[in-house]
């Protein structure tokens, strides 16, 4: 089994499932998989960071209250399970004006890098969007796509991106790494 320093995670459609912009914790679920996966996932990186794109607060969708009490419940969740969430680390900008922070830019991941004391190069970044992929690949890191989400439409847009692992959700995810190498 391979050793990871962090395991980031995006949110929707990875952890959740994704509807369209969550604005309300009503609409937050967590696949069932989900726990489960990372609880067998933590045999292989004790650290979690959640790391992802919410243009919903630049588009006037979400209220950052709402988005708060959504990270909350996450963060809850994480700590009831018996694992290490080291942050939930999102960027609001809308897609036609981003910045570093907004994926597949680095700046979400330096900063949990800088708060975290995190070897970025020894860490996995699992996600549904080709944008996912991408920042883990610019930052050498191992990335998963799962095809729950828009994982499927993201498999066929991929160009020469090539993640490390492709899974159906993230248990089959969970499993592979117990066995990799």
């Amino acid at each position: 089994m391979k050793k990871y320093d962090t395991i980031f995670l995006d949110r929707d459609g990875t952890l959740n499932s994704d509807p369209g912009y969550i604005n309300s914790l009503d609409q937050f679920e967590f696949y069932d998989f989900t726990m489960p996966a990372l609880k067998e996932m933590s045999k292989c990186c004790s650290r979690f960071c959640i790391i992802t794109n919410q243009s919903g607060l630049a588009r006037g969708k979400i209220k950052l209250d709402e988005l708060s009490k959504i990270h909350n419940f996450i963060l809850n969740e994480f700590y009831q399970n018996q694992l290490n969430l080291l942050g939930i680390y999102y960027c609001s900008d809308h897609p036609n004006n981003p910045t570093d922070n907004r994926k597949p830019g680095s700046g979400m991941f330096q900063a949990a890098a800088a708060d975290h004391n995190i070897n970025l190069t020894n860490s996995i970044m699992i996600g549904d969007a080709v944008s996912d992929i991408e920042a883990g690949l610019n930052l050498n890191m191992d990335t998963m796509l799962v095809l729950t989400g828009r994982g499927n439409d993201s498999s066929v847009n991929l160009k020469d991106l090539k993640p490390k692992y492709i899974v159906d959700d993230l248990m089959a995810g969970s499993t592979l790494l117990k066995e990799s190498k």
